[in-house]
């Protein structure tokens, strides 16, 4: 008789846990879906605002949703539960340490899914835009490259900072501050020199790319050097919360 662990079981029973904690967590899903949401409403009478077309603020709102479930959502909730013991009691479990962390992660990809189709459907109809199959398609890819990288940057920063607190009060600044860059940045509100700067924040390369996946023909140099920045991103910060990431507080 085979009495070898079967970590895809573990994997398993990890995600169905997961998932229910996710779902009882109702502020926080409240937060990842009304956010993007409430902005394609607020911008539903500037379809031609200085922030954008209504492609351009699509494609923000998504950013939106998925910048605040990975670093005001992921990144809060995992310090929390390490504050509380909860990955110390997991890790006491014949579960393979890979297992706990990979099955929070496709959790929060899963959601991440939800919320752009849920963005993309409802602003093609606010904006009266027509993205097409293709569009469809190009638009979760990039969400889940966009996704991938907000959720490196929200594990480097659990693996830098222990405190729950400290983390909640670090990411709240850099949300905000990717948020004002993605909102004012392009704009050229902020002046010429941050809005340069701006295009190679983790949320300029985002949308840079977004536009170009899905107007294939304006995809050029900037854009093949916007979404090696993307990868770049998620390389250093997964590095650095994966290398630096402490199990217990």
């Amino acid at each position: 008789m085979n009495n070898t662990p079967n970590p895809f079981g573990y994997l398993r029973a990890l995600l169905r846990a997961d998932l229910l904690v996710l779902l009882q967590n109702k502020r926080s899903l409240a937060i990842s879906f009304v956010l993007p949401l409430y902005v394609l409403f607020i911008t539903s009478r500037q379809h031609e605002s200085r922030l954008g077309n209504g492609t351009f603020l699509v494609f923000l709102a998504i950013t939106i949703g998925l910048l605040s479930t990975s670093i005001m959502g992921y990144a809060l909730t995992i310090a929390r539960d390490r504050e509380r013991g909860v990955f110390q009691r997991l890790r006491v479990t014949p579960a393979p340490s890979w297992t706990i962390m990979l099955s929070r992660l496709a959790v929060q990809i899963a959601a991440n899914m939800v919320i752009t189709l849920l963005v993309l459907i409802a602003g093609s109809r606010i904006h009266h835009l027509s993205f097409g199959a293709g569009g469809y398609i190009a638009t979760l890819l990039v969400a889940t490259l966009a996704g991938a990288m907000y959720l490196a940057i929200g594990q480097a920063l659990v693996g830098l900072i222990k405190s729950a607190t400290t983390v909640n009060a670090v990411g709240g600044l850099l949300y905000a501050a990717l948020l004002l860059t993605g909102l004012l940045g392009p704009s050229g509100v902020l002046g010429d020199t941050l809005r340069h700067i701006s295009e190679w924040t983790p949320v300029g390369t985002v949308m840079t790319v977004f536009q170009s996946a899905v107007h294939q023909t304006a995809w050029d140099d900037h854009s093949w050097l916007s979404l090696a920045a993307c990868f770049g991103y998620v390389v250093v910060c997964a590095g650095m919360g994966i290398r630096w990431f402490r199990w217990d507080a």
